[in-house]
């Protein structure tokens, strides 16, 4: 498809239309200091195509890859410095409500996942209390996060690991299922 027809059916489409003209009107009409347009055109370069042109993840007030999911976002409460969905292929599922703290990192391939399948009518979702994840915590890659587990503050998860157990401050956390490895 060359520029020119991409253009014609975007014109066309009025919804890509009105997320183009929604865009550029918060990047150049409200106010904002040259410092945080920086920040904000360095953080975003990557994925405000998906999200405000094709609307890939375009809930999410923050930035997420279009190669991940992430929903309900209504369900989400998120802390400073924190974007569920940054990286590739992270899986964020919020049925039962995920709360992150601030200074979140979150690794490729991650899965948080709040709640399983009924297993007597798989199109219903078990209740289970919310995620809850504390402050300054990285979740290394390909690691998962079921439903009920609450992630104190300070903690390191090893990549690969499967966490189905609350888990202390200050500490590392690996293997299936994740055990304290270490006290920080």
């Amino acid at each position: 498809m060359g520029i020119k027809s991409l253009i014609k059916k975007m014109v066309k489409d009025s919804q890509i239309l009105k997320r183009i003209i929604i865009f550029f009107y918060d990047v150049l009409y409200e106010k904002k200091d040259e410092h945080e347009l920086r920040k904000i055109a360095a953080i975003t370069r990557c994925y405000w195509i998906f999200q405000k042109i094709l609307g890939i993840n375009s809930e999410a007030p923050w930035p997420v890859h279009f190669t991940s999911r992430v929903g309900p976002i209504e369900k989400i409460k998120v802390g400073k410095n924190t974007s569920p969905g940054f990286q590739p292929c992270q899986y964020i599922q919020a049925m039962n409500g995920i709360i992150f703290g601030d200074n979140v990192h979150i690794g490729p391939g991650v899965g948080i996942i709040s709640a399983n399948h009924d297993p007597k009518n798989l199109d219903r979702h078990l209740k289970a209390p919310p995620i809850k994840i504390g402050n300054n915590v990285w979740i290394g890659m390909n690691s998962v996060i079921l439903p009920g587990v609450k992630i104190g503050d300070n903690v390191i998860i090893g990549a690969g690991s499967v966490v189905t157990k609350d888990l202390p401050n200050n500490c590392v956390a690996a293997g299936n299922p994740a055990k304290v490895i270490k006290k920080l």
